[in-house]
């Protein structure tokens, strides 16, 4: 008898196989009377956090896979990333439904929680290269949280990995640049932006390294684009209003929307020659 249909065997279904029973009892609305669009609200930032999830798994996965001079295998995962961040994106449409009047009937109940405390979100900016040692005091009060990290922001990000595969291949990267703290902000170093106009000037004689610089671009835009439909977002539900937690609110957010992972790849446009038509 196979082994699915033996009596004995513990029948798994769907809902078992998910945890729904788990997943869907974390919904737990605070305003009192409840608020019907509290509901909105928390499963709006629940799937976000779900996607930080799987967006981190991925990100890991890459920054091991280009550690391994396996830069090929990467692109798939980051391509993958990239449409992470499209359903990030998009789920900012659900939550402007949502109407200053509305939100403020049971804004009350976050009390000093704010969407800065995200450490999913800190990892993830963290693995894309963001430093600043700051963040990790918003996690005084969670030891675990506060150790992992701490563990992120000394181990390389994925934009350290690939300036080393640059070089192992040949490229010229700056030896300050390869051998700098990994924990300290990076700095946007001149000789980084040559290595990257050279690779956008000549793509036939290092696609990958071509094909790997694109697609950084595109996780970094996508997420400029998703900040900046945070603070959209949040300037319509509550104007300048300071945020829960104590934060500057939109004033913060806006800060964030210019701020890039992958300086040199930026920088690069601006320097790459323009070429004249033959004649």
């Amino acid at each position: 008898m196979p082994d699915d249909l033996r009596p004995d065997r513990e029948f798994l279904d769907y809902s078992g196989y998910l945890g729904l029973d788990e997943l869907l009892a974390c919904q737990r609305p605070r305003s009192d009377p409840p608020h019907h669009d509290e509901m909105l609200f928390i499963v709006q930032h629940q799937t976000t956090e779900l996607w930080f999830k799987l967006m981190l798994h991925e990100l890991r996965a890459a920054i091991e896979l280009v550690g391994r001079d396996d830069l090929e295998g990467s692109f798939k995962i980051l391509a993958r990333v990239k449409h992470i961040q499209t359903q990030l994106l998009s789920q900012w449409s659900v939550l402007e439904t949502l109407t200053p009047t509305e939100y403020a009937q049971f804004r009350y109940v976050l009390g000093p929680a704010s969407g800065f405390q995200s450490h999913q979100n800190r990892l993830i900016e963290m693995a894309l290269g963001k430093r600043d040692r700051r963040v990790i005091e918003a996690f005084r009060h969670a030891p675990a949280i506060r150790a992992e990290l701490e563990a992120a922001l000394n181990e390389p990000s994925l934009y350290d990995e690939f300036l080393r595969w640059l070089a192992r291949r040949g490229v010229t990267v700056p030896r300050e640049v390869l051998e700098r703290d990994v924990s300290q902000p990076y700095e946007p170093n001149p000789g980084v932006t040559a290595a990257m106009v050279g690779i956008y000037e000549h793509p036939s004689t290092s696609w990958d390294a071509y094909e790997m610089a694109e697609k950084l671009v595109d996780v970094d835009e996508t997420y400029s684009l998703w900040r900046y439909r945070h603070l959209k977002v949040v300037m319509r539900i509550i104007g300048m209003k300071r945020g829960t937690g104590g934060t500057a609110g939109a004033g913060y957010l806006r800060a964030m929307v210019d701020e890039v992972f992958f300086p040199e790849l930026w920088d690069a446009r601006t320097a790459l020659r323009e070429r004249s038509p033959i004649g």
